[in-house]
């Protein structure tokens, strides 16, 4: 899906420039998060003997006892995905 969408400012400096510094700052910001998201994630498969994917399986499918471990878990895999979808969106941006 494309989207379009028009910026303007009374700036006296120019702002495009402005806009892509906003962008690859977020984009670090992004980097750093994702980091961290994939650290816990493979604190939790250290912790359970199994990969990210078999449990996010086991666990969508109630095939694990609930607990807090695999409540944080299932999080982080949910933010493992919001997390990757923003930096894909922030890397498709094309400025004109």
């Amino acid at each position: 899906m494309s989207q379009e969408i028009r910026v303007s400012s009374d700036a006296s400096v120019p702002i495009k420039p402005l806009i892509e510094s906003a962008i690859r700052a977020e984009l670090r910001m992004l980097d750093l998060a994702l980091e961290r998201t994939r650290k816990r994630m493979l604190d939790f498969e250290g912790m359970y003997g199994m990969a990210s994917k078999e449990f996010e399986s086991l666990f969508e499918s109630s095939n694990v006892a609930e607990s807090l471990d695999f409540i944080e878990w299932a999080g982080e895999l949910k933010t493992l995905q919001i997390l990757n979808a923003q930096r894909e969106a922030l890397l498709g941006i094309r400025l004109n």
